[in-house]
């Protein structure tokens, strides 16, 4: 039966509407899709199988690179953890957020802006599990995320349960606090799940370091892991003499880490088996997502929050301008995507958080200085970038302060407490920075050019913080 709507109470055709446009929405929000961005700490670009390394064991990272687009080269506009992390919050670059350790937090403005605020504000449900690493002004995050579970980086091993009997490893404790997220959000509601594991992260109180779960010991045990040119000691003797002074945070935890042979065997598979355990996490998660029949309307993000070094030039830890301690692992696996490739551009840190909005439908501030990797799922993306700044402002005498470019095929950086202290690598023909050109007669037009685009985008940057 038809019935005509000009006969039916004004009040009654507006509950009537009213209910089909909140179906509507419902159905709407239904189908958007759930996000897991997938953060670890100090895992650099090359460790993960995809990549070309041989020894390490990421069978699950592998795959989610094989069936996701894979960028080869991603990188971090900023090498230390807690900066990095706000970059990848709020899609700005350090020198516009300002935030980093022994530093204010992150400001409300820029809280404002980033991507769990603005998902939760379009009906997303947020959660974070795992190493926060940040701090926000007037405590904002117990506001952005509708369920936080901050680990903290003191130890490796938990006790869970009644009576402190259970001892769990903090990474499969992590990832069974996602899943439990996951599980507790409402029929028809998508989530926003950040996992930001405190792995591969070293364990800095204690001389052991790196600490796994017994189910790992065995992996590695028979691999001797190679020294490569870089660790040859007329690199640490080519570095800049502030750099190899002993207070340099870097030399200084190349001693806890690296400096002998046997040591430098046993840190680094025990780095590789706390990465393989995030690996084993993984697989854990993406089983999970299948027997919940989520999984073709999940998209994955998996980054790295800065790179790390394993004892090459005779340095531990990240910080400094080489592609060491820059880049890092990128993937973004959309099942809805035709197809899965590598990507050779550049992609940063920065650009994370305009690509969780993108795919959530989210109108991305005009504010982020990132660009959405959302386009790279669907083909090739035009008018990309060519070159970005890097730096690393954090204020302290034990790490100096650096700022630089880096472009397909070049990078110029230089040491802002040292003027005089320049470097430049033509990385086309020397991808591993061996021969600094800086005082080559031959290249000084491009030192001056760098010198200038630098300055330049320094200029831009501070002008956008002041409007």
């Amino acid at each position: 039966m038809i019935v005509s709507t000009s006969t039916m109470p004004k009040q009654l055709l507006f509950t009537i509407l009213l209910s089909l446009y909140a179906v509507s929405l419902f159905a709407q929000q239904d189908s958007r899709p759930n996000i897991i961005l997938i953060l670890t700490d100090d895992q650099r670009w090359d460790a993960l199988g995809y990549a070309g390394n041989d020894i390490i064991h990421t069978p699950h990272m592998d795959s989610l690179a094989q069936q996701g687009v894979y960028f080869k080269n991603a990188f971090v506009t900023t090498p230390i953890c807690m900066a990095s992390r706000a970059s990848i919050m709020t899609g700005l670059y350090e020198r516009t957020h300002q935030h980093t350790f022994f530093a204010p937090p992150l400001q409300q403005e820029y809280v404002n802006i980033s991507y769990p605020k603005l998902m939760k504000d379009a009906g997303y449900r947020t959660g974070l599990f795992g190493k926060f690493g940040m701090s926000f002004e007037n405590q904002l995050d117990t506001l952005v995320f509708d369920e936080f579970y901050n680990t903290g980086t003191n130890g490796y091993f938990r006790l869970q349960g009644y009576g402190a009997k259970d001892i769990v490893h903090l990474t499969d404790l992590t990832t069974d606090k996602a899943i439990d997220f996951i599980q507790s959000t409402p029929e028809g509601k998508p989530f926003c799940l950040s996992l930001s594991y405190n792995a591969a992260h070293a364990d800095d109180s204690h001389p052991q370091q790196f600490f796994w779960p017994e189910r790992n010991d065995e992996l590695y045990q028979n691999v001797e892991v190679p020294r490569e040119e870089l660790h040859r000691e007329k690199y640490f003797q080519q570095l800049p003499d502030f750099l190899q002074d002993s207070l340099f945070m870097g030399v200084y935890r190349y001693q806890w880490r690296f400096d002998t042979p046997e040591k430098y065997q046993r840190m680094v598979k025990g780095h590789y088996r706390l990465i393989s355990t995030i690996d084993d996490n993984l697989g854990r998660l993406r089983k999970f997502l299948d027997t919940q029949g989520i999984a073709d309307n999940t998209i994955i993000i998996f980054l790295g929050d800065n790179g790390y070094f394993l004892g090459e030039r005779g340095l531990a830890g990240k910080w400094l301008m080489y592609e060491n301690s820059l880049r890092v692992p990128l993937i973004v696996y959309d099942p809805s995507a035709t197809n899965a490739r590598t990507v050779e551009d550049m992609a940063l840190n920065i650009d994370i958080a305009p690509t969780l909005l993108d795919y959530a439908g989210v109108t991305i501030p005009r504010q982020m200085q990132g660009k959405s990797l959302r386009g790279f799922t669907r083909g090739k993306v035009t008018d990309w970038r060519t070159d970005f700044l890097c730096e690393h402002l954090y204020d302290r005498p034990w790490i100096p302060k650096s700022e630089g470019i880096r472009t397909k095929e070049w990078k110029y950086f230089r040491y802002m407490d040292h003027p005089e202290t320049e470097e430049l690598y033509h990385l086309t023909e020397d991808p591993l920075e061996l021969v600094n050109l800086i005082d080559d007669p031959s290249y000084q037009k491009r030192v001056a050019v760098y010198r200038q685009i630098l300055d330049e985008k320094i200029a831009n940057l501070t002008a956008e913080r002041v409007q």
